[in-house]
């Protein structure tokens, strides 16, 4: 059996609800939502993936304009607003919005991921993005275009700061001492006093500590800078894999990183993303883009380097289903073709047949994102230490 193979009970699916869905003409598609822009579309949606028990929804975000010829729709929400909108009109489902470090200060994501986590009752994660081109830096004027492997290590300057802040209130730090006066016990409070390349930040947070204590990270393994970023940092990496052996070499490596980082590499969950969609439906989509070809039913065909699952149900489910067997992935992050068509189909048809054959949840277990994925609620580093409040944390500073 391979390295790392069948760590977990069952495989785990996340959920990307971009745009119209992933294929290019999903938008002009026979089904698709008129008003793309409409508040109730993206919790029918959610909704519709905390029907079939999937362990998250994500949500892309980027300050650049989608590239010609892209499924990208010409206009962008805030991911994480939008998904804050999702939470209380949702259960169970996690919530996982890209957040770009490039542009964004860490004290802003800090309090900004934990309010998402505190009203979805500790569903929340964070995708964490960089910016690369000059159009994006433009538009805030305050930084020029770096080095992608630049940007990578101000994103880990990032994720430890946030990390800290949420740290920076103990659990108990609301006391609400009605007759004192007294609503947070500032002994309780502490300044994160970090240093480093990027960021200076004293802290503490204005935010009190959220259900996860530490929503979780995810990292686009992809580059190797971004692979390297993700073995230190990711509770959940994804990757772009052609077939199960690259999916298989791209997994062993992760863990093998968070080893060296000396991390357990169960605590990383790695998932392959996925183009998914129905054989007619795909034919019907192609259709409607010039130069595509449209024939036959496509198991694992490249798209951008990457799986494409389209075929039968349980043609889809042996794909997943072996690629987990032989440890190429701890579960996927699928993108519809359609939304909310091939959602559906996903929910109805393929998620009840993967759970037939003992690959996929029939509850979902426990209350947070980190339960989910098998992950336990972080102490915190300044409680543990028992310093002094508001000082700075030894080695705080990088």
């Amino acid at each position: 059996m391979p390295t790392g193979a069948l760590t977990r009970p069952h495989l785990h699916l996340g959920v990307a609800l971009d745009d119209a869905g992933a294929h290019p003409a999903a938008w002009r598609a026979a089904g698709s939502v008129e008003d793309l822009t409409g508040a109730d579309r993206l919790v029918h949606l959610a909704r519709t993936a905390e029907r079939g028990l999937l362990d998250f929804v994500s949500l892309d975000d980027t300050f650049d304009p989608p590239s010609p010829g892209s499924a990208q729709l010409p206009f962008r929400f805030d991911a994480l607003l939008a998904l804050a909108r999702v939470a209380p009109a949702t259960q169970a489902i996690g919530l996982v919005p890209t957040v770009t470090t490039t542009h964004t200060e860490p004290f802003h994501v800090s309090k900004n991921v934990a309010t998402l986590d505190l009203v979805s009752a500790g569903r929340a994660g964070w995708r964490v993005a960089v910016s690369t081109t000059t159009e994006a830096a433009r538009r805030f004027g305050r930084k020029d275009p770096r080095p992608l492997a630049e940007l990578h290590q101000e994103a880990e300057d990032a994720i430890e700061v946030v990390s800290r802040l949420w740290d920076s209130w103990e659990d108990d730090a609301v006391i609400r001492d009605v007759a004192a006066g007294r609503y947070v016990d500032r002994d309780k409070l502490h300044y994160v006093d970090f240093e480093g390349r990027f960021f200076n930040v004293r802290g503490p947070s204005i935010t009190p500590r959220s259900p996860q204590a530490q929503p979780l990270v995810v990292v686009d393994a992809t580059d190797p800078t971004a692979v390297e970023l993700a073995g230190r940092r990711a509770d959940i990496a994804v990757v772009v894999a052609s077939d199960a052996a690259d999916g298989r070499a791209q997994r062993e490596g992760l863990r093998t990183r968070a080893t060296a980082a000396g991390r357990d590499p169960d605590t990383l969950t790695v998932l392959v993303t996925a183009r998914i969609g129905e054989p007619g439906r795909r034919r019907e989509l192609d259709a409607l883009v010039a130069g595509r070809d449209s024939s036959g039913l496509q198991l694992e065909r490249g798209f951008d380097r990457g799986l494409d699952l389209v075929g039968r149900p349980a043609e889809v489910v042996d794909v997943l289903e072996g690629w987990f067997v032989e440890g190429a992935a701890d579960g996927f992050l699928l993108r519809p073709d359609v939304l909310p068509g091939t959602l559906d189909w996903l929910v109805d048809e393929v998620v009840p047949l993967l759970r037939s054959r003992g690959r996929f949840r029939e509850r979902y277990d426990g209350v947070t994102l980190r339960d989910r994925f098998g992950l336990p609620r972080p102490e915190n580093r300044y409680q543990q230490t028992k310093v002094s409040p508001m000082t700075t944390v030894p080695g705080g500073s990088r």
